[in-house]
């Protein structure tokens, strides 16, 4: 046997006139890059301060209670926007006491977000109990200038939610559902003048509903930035991109730990990889490889560490051309119409498994050998026999690359293959 190649991996499986709105409300395309996490933080502040201004307005001019109520419930989403910005300006900020960052303080702010639901909630009940029963008499504008403001909030919400999800800003989603939030408590003020006008007290009753679906709304913001700050795992979907990106990779037999965790809108992830790979330089180009691709392919994650060791070899698996399901070995390498899959445990000696699975590649016209040496690292070979030599051909570079080891054979059969690795093993352990 011809040696003409290195090392490799295992695994065979493989969203009159009225006071002025509030200012227009971006828009985000799906083909269109999302705008920058504090750019729409800004928004927010601006949007907030917009209709602070324009409900005092139309409280002032109208003598209405619940939209002053209502003016003083966006007051707080000022505050939850100033607190969006230093959540998101101090999270970006570089620190030797904090060598992994300081992305946790957006999670804090938008915790700080859930507690404003909650105060908001607060106020919704306290007008719905407490407030004055006394009808007031309003122009016929003010009806029409609350049923404006209704949507906006709820289209900039789900505008902060798109550009949230798209950049994974836990605190921007958080803000964007306490905007869509905003639509109830706009509701209820045009509720409550309607029934005013009609001498009906519906608001009182819209009031405590509206605040139970704050509470939850806040409560979920509340779990879901808990659990960052108590480093708890990212979700399964994740978990799992992250696992079949890492086993994809040919030098990998297995993944003895894999844990990622939340900080901020990033994602931290950690491995203990078994590679089929001895040499250390050889290792840590294939780590940072797989390190690139993660990083590709899930753009939140900030950090991967990968530790690595090389497999134990107790157990090889082999690959090699055949001509026909009775085992006899093909002379061509990409021209064979199967290829025998064989896994040898040399501890005890005995064949493990053995499969033949076909060539789909055998009657492509160019690139054959290199579309068939790429289908058979999906079964993770350690070593490739062939009857013709590929050292200096696509194949084998294609094997060498992936660590996997390739030797010329004159065998005539599988059997005989098989038969001479078991007898050749045997007679080293003697």
């Amino acid at each position: 046997m011809k040696s003409s190649g290195a090392k490799a991996r295992s695994a065979f499986d493989s969203r009159s006139n009225p006071p002025s709105a509030p200012p227009s409300i971006p828009t985000l395309s799906s083909s269109s890059n999302p705008p920058s996490v504090l750019r729409v933080a800004f928004y927010s502040l601006l949007f907030n301060l917009s209709l602070v201004v324009v409900k005092l307005v139309l409280s002032s001019l109208s003598g209405s209670l619940a939209l002053r109520a209502d003016a003083v419930h966006s007051t707080v989403d000022v505050l939850a926007s100033l607190a969006l910005i230093l959540g998101v300006k101090i999270s970006e900020r570089k620190s030797e006491s904090f060598p992994l960052g300081l992305y946790k303080v957006e999670n804090l702010a938008s915790i700080v977000i859930s507690f404003l639901l909650f105060l908001t909630a607060y106020e919704i009940i306290i007008e719905a109990v407490r407030g004055d029963a006394v009808l007031i008499s309003y122009q016929g504008w003010v009806l029409y200038a609350v049923a404006a403001i209704i949507p906006l909030p709820y289209l900039f919400g789900s505008f902060q939610i798109k550009v949230g999800e798209r950049t994974g800003s836990p605190s921007l989603i958080a803000d964007g559902v306490q905007h869509k939030a905003d639509v109830l408590t706009s509701s209820l003020v045009f509720l409550a003048l309607i029934a005013q006008s009609v001498s009906l007290p519906l608001d009182r009753i819209a009031a405590v509903i509206i605040a139970l679906v704050i509470v939850k709304e806040g409560w979920k913001i509340l779990v879901s930035g808990m659990r960052v700050l108590l480093d708890a795992s990212v979700d399964a979907a994740t978990l799992e991109e992250i696992r079949t990106l890492i086993i994809e990779a040919p030098e990998v037999v297995s993944i003895s730990e894999l844990v990622a965790r939340n900080s901020g809108r990033y994602l931290f992830v950690q491995a203990s990889l078994t590679l089929r790979v001895a040499d250390l330089k050889r290792a840590h180009q294939v780590s940072e490889r797989i390190e690139s691709r993660i990083k590709r392919e899930i753009p939140q994650v900030d950090r991967v560490q990968i530790h690595y060791e090389p497999i134990v070899e107790s157990r090889r698996r082999y690959t090699t051309p055949l001509a026909d399901m009775r085992g006899t070995l093909g002379k061509h390498f990409g021209e064979s119409p199967y290829f025998a899959l064989v896994e040898i445990d040399f501890e005890e000696m005995r064949l493990l498994r053995q499969e033949i699975v076909a060539n789909p590649h055998k009657d492509l016209i160019k690139g054959k050998g290199l579309k068939v040496a790429q289908f058979l690292l999906g079964f993770k070979p350690d070593v490739v026999f062939s009857s013709e030599s590929l050292e200096g051909k696509g194949p084998g570079y294609v094997f060498a690359e992936a660590g996997v080891e390739t030797l010329q054979t004159d065998a005539r059969t599988l059997e005989e293959l098989v038969d001479s690795l078991l007898q050749a093993e045997g007679s080293t352990n003697l």
